[in-house]
């Protein structure tokens, strides 16, 4: 037996960890669960159907009040484990996660996204054939709360991937696409000051907090980042679920931004004005989801002065999420669903 720290609540403590007793699984699968328990049971059901066997689950009760923590214990099988700690966000959940991982590969499924039964598989035989690669992740597939498919695949830049790439579009797409060596994650590991645990992901971002840590493991490491063009992960859109808070989304990107100013000021001097472009488009197009079409044309408009490069680079998205703004506002729904449907096909 041999005493390892670990991380619950405000202050750290103490488990023991039986080590040589047994093999350490080769992946580790993330689970942040914040009150989730109503999606939980089939996201951690997709990962347990996994047709690659050699893996740990770890659900990160994100303080939960919803019985998250019974009902982890009450699983069978004991590669299912529960890691409690207070509520301290996704990236906090995440971090939490990482800690207690004990594969040579994490991945990261949010408590209410589903898994593939082939994912892990082919990121595993990915990641063993490209040894350069940090960062692996999937194509995805939008289902609704009922997992039934939206008809819409987020469909990312697969290879040849730059730093640039990340701050512009984020081809990652979504938390729970990623299967990432563990190596990959400890060189960007940092502990902040007054903090009694090491940090992967910023846990001041409440967003943006992905394309953060992305964006640092290009621009402060080697690693390379790849992806499979297959849609192997299941992305689940909730009602209600997007914040209506576009303002405040926005200003958490902002804090994002500034941290990459910090660490590569030339880098972003050249990037950063058309990555705001897209995010403001990327907030357009939610605030058309939410039905405020006045917004959405604010938002684009914002953007587009301090970069076209949208306009160039993506004309037809671009033209269709101005387009759905105009309707919306001239009124006209079903015209603006067909229109943002034909514009992510």
């Amino acid at each position: 037996l041999s005493v390892c720290p670990t991380y619950s609540g405000a202050a750290a403590s103490f488990i023991l960890c039986v080590k040589g007793c047994f093999v350490m699984p080769h992946v580790s699968i993330v689970v942040p669960a914040f009150n989730t328990l109503e999606t939980l049971p089939e996201t951690v059901s997709s990962l347990l159907a996994q047709t690659y066997t050699d893996f740990e689950i770890i659900v990160v009760d994100d303080g939960s009040t919803d019985g998250t923590a019974a009902w982890v214990e009450a699983q069978p099988d004991p590669r299912v484990r529960l890691f409690r700690q207070v509520n301290r966000g996704l990236a906090g959940a995440r971090n939490g996660g990482i800690i207690a991982a004990e594969g040579e590969l994490i991945g990261f499924c949010d408590g209410d996204d589903l898994w593939e039964p082939e994912k892990l598989a082919k990121h595993v035989a990915y990641l063993a054939d490209h040894p350069e690669m940090g960062v692996s992740y999937s194509a995805s597939l939008l289902v609704d709360e009922a997992n039934r498919s939206l008809g819409i695949i987020q469909a990312p830049r697969t290879a040849d991937v730059a730093a640039h790439h990340i701050l512009l579009r984020n081809p990652v797409g979504n938390g729970s696409a990623p299967v990432i060596r563990a190596a990959t994650l400890h060189d960007i590991g940092y502990q902040p000051k007054g903090e009694a645990r090491m940090w992967y992901f910023d846990e001041n971002l409440r967003q943006s907090e992905d394309i953060e840590c992305w964006i640092r493991i290009a621009l402060t490491t080697d690693w390379g980042f790849g992806g499979l063009s297959e849609p192997l992960t299941r992305y689940r859109i909730v009602s209600g679920g997007l914040s209506a808070n576009l303002d405040k989304q926005f200003a958490t990107w902002t804090k994002m931004a500034d941290k990459v100013r910090m660490i590569a000021p030339e880098f972003a001097k050249k990037w950063l004005p058309a990555a705001e472009a897209y995010q403001r488009r990327y907030l357009a197009r939610r605030a058309v989801s939410l039905g405020d079409g006045k917004v959405a044309l604010r938002l684009q408009m914002q953007g587009y002065a301090k970069s076209l490069h949208p306009l160039f680079f993506e004309p037809r998205k671009t033209i269709s999420t101005l387009g759905a703004s105009v309707v919306m506002v001239l009124g006209g729904k079903r015209l603006i669903d067909r229109a943002l449907r034909k514009a992510a096909s």
